[in-house]
């Protein structure tokens, strides 16, 4: 049985996770089929578990609770809505260059989705870009470190050389999250607003060519 990851103690920022080749043995299993219980401080529980096809009206619904600050810091530019096509194509990931994990609120009917973080991979450049969100009433209690380390997890045990993604600047929360997990920030020159935030894993391909 799975243990459950219990967040009744503040670890708010918790060591990244160890590098593949020191916790995998073997190859992940089947995505979908992964679950891991989660205890919040508060005595909530939601469920960690890759997403899945099935999950468009749930993420949908995510959506329609974000507020407009909350999906500018997501997406960058305002929505007003998650289109049908868009939000079925983010449920239906390619396993060989993406990951997304979503925490899942089973205590309601229907379950909800609270949060949901993803990586996607870009093979040419040996790198990968992150996205986190969590719903503003979940917030401050430790899970979007969680998906955080799971998808820095994730870029280790593919062997990819770097982790990154675009902040907003005024995302105070995510940028103090990611200095603390190491990451370091750089400014867009073509975006004013935004930040870009990188964590080398190790040595690119590139540089690995002797």
């Amino acid at each position: 049985m799975t243990p459950a990851i219990d967040f009744a103690a503040p670890i708010r920022f918790a060591r990244l996770p160890p590098r593949s080749s020191e916790r995998f043995g073997r190859a992940p299993e089947v995505p979908g089929q992964d679950f891991e219980p989660v205890h919040t401080s508060d005595g909530r529980e939601l469920v960690l578990r890759a997403i899945r096809p099935d999950d468009v009206a749930a993420l949908q619904r995510c959506f329609k609770r974000l507020s407009p600050r909350d999906i500018r810091r997501r997406f960058l530019h305002a929505m007003s809505e998650l289109p049908a096509p868009m939000a079925q194509r983010l449920c239906r990931i390619d396993p060989a260059l993406e990951t997304a994990w979503v925490l899942i609120d089973e205590t309601v009917v229907p379950a909800e989705m609270r949060g949901v973080g993803r990586i996607y991979v870009d093979e040419a450049a040996d790198s990968a870009e992150f996205s986190v969100l969590v719903e503003q009433s979940w917030t401050h209690i430790g899970l979007g470190t969680l998906l955080m380390q799971r998808l820095v997890d994730d870029c280790r045990r593919r062997g990819v050389a770097e982790i990154w993604g675009y902040v907003l600047l005024e995302n105070r929360p995510m940028l103090d999250l990611c200095k603390e997990l190491g990451f370091v920030r750089r400014p867009s020159p073509n975006e004013p607003g935004v930040a870009q935030i990188s964590l080398q894993l190790q040595a690119s391909a590139a540089s690995r060519v002797v």
